[in-house]
């Protein structure tokens, strides 16, 4: 037996249980991974409200983890028990142990805690995908970046800054407002709750506007961001931490600029493991070498999952969280 959050029934975080569970043998292509640290994203909410299926019920959410090796599967090569690994995959990760496909599996460097592994699997690989495969952002670009004292947000902006743009960021508090700043990389930050980010962004470019905007908090800042493009301009729609996107009319793009609108996902971009095995090369090399910092994340036992849920939908959280078993 061994110890996980499981939701018998999606909703609010009352549905996050901690329970006993039954954990079978590594399956072929799979090793067991004993948790050391647990990354908590969106999209964890995302799935334990219903927002996006789960593969069935009961479940144990939480994509993203790190720990040690300690057994494995058949056909299982280039892994073996001891190693450090971190990953993102399926859910399943909010427990003490879990079986992982070897496939998604990358070995942390030793210059890496298991903390910080498994609080940027997720975040950095998507600031990677986000900044160097959707748009490529080069020397010389402004970019948008909602929620820039985010999880995501903190690393997006920093590697964009190393990148050579000019970062743009929205926060909802002043105290989000000076970590953006001193830690987040940005040039320039508004607070949404007290001015007008379409008009800030206007004032701040000299009219120009946005190569790109990177949004991961939806419904209320979709349309908002459409006017801070310039022709031509990029919106990437990543996440939805104020809700979902109401639908639109993709003709809606043409008067603003003939703007591109693109939904990416982790999944997608990482399908092929050279892409992972790629991506997270580049993502340890900029922490390595300092191009971007990781602030160590906050630590919660994972029998309290549900409070840090309470408290990531409530927007009081800044940086990343790692839950411990």
């Amino acid at each position: 037996m061994t110890k996980a959050i499981v939701i018998h029934q999606t909703g609010g975080p009352e549905v996050l249980r901690y329970e006993d569970v039954t954990l079978p043998p590594p399956g072929k292509g799979e090793v067991r991974v004993r948790h050391t640290a647990i990354g908590v994203n969106y999209l964890d909410i995302y799935f334990r409200t219903g927002l996006y299926p789960s593969p069935s019920l009961p479940f144990t959410p939480g994509s993203e983890g790190a720990g040690i090796v300690t057994a494995l599967g058949a056909d299982v090569t280039g892994i073996k028990p001891g190693d450090r690994v971190a990953f993102v995959t399926s859910p399943g990760s909010y427990s003490e142990e879990r079986n992982v496909l070897a496939s998604v599996l990358v070995k942390i460097p030793d210059s890496i805690s298991d903390a910080i592994a498994a609080s940027i699997m997720l975040k950095g690989l998507t600031a990677q995908y986000l900044l160097r495969r959707t748009y490529r952002v080069k020397e010389g670009d402004i970019i948008l970046n909602h929620a820039a004292a985010g999880g995501v947000g903190l690393l997006l902006g920093q590697w964009a800054r190393h990148l050579g743009a000019t970062v743009i960021g929205t926060v909802g508090s002043d105290e989000k407002a000076r970590l953006a700043t001193s830690e987040g990389g940005c040039h320039h930050v508004i607070n949404y709750r007290t001015e007008n980010f379409v008009e800030q962004v206007a004032k701040i470019t000299k009219g120009e506007k946005c190569h790109v905007v990177y949004d991961g908090v939806g419904k209320d800042t979709f349309l908002g961001s459409l006017d801070c493009l310039r022709p031509l301009g990029m919106m990437v729609s990543f996440g939805n931490a104020s809700g979902p996107v109401d639908p639109i009319s993709p003709a809606i793009l043409g008067p603003k600029g003939s703007l591109f609108l693109t939904r990416p996902s982790y999944f997608a971009y990482f399908a092929k493991r050279e892409d992972l095995v790629k991506g997270a090369r580049e993502l340890f090399k900029v922490i390595a070498d300092k191009s971007i910092k990781i602030q160590p994340p906050t630590r919660a036992a994972l029998k309290d999952a549900a409070d840090v849920h309470r408290a990531l939908e409530g927007r009081q959280t800044t940086g990343a969280t790692v839950l411990i078993p």
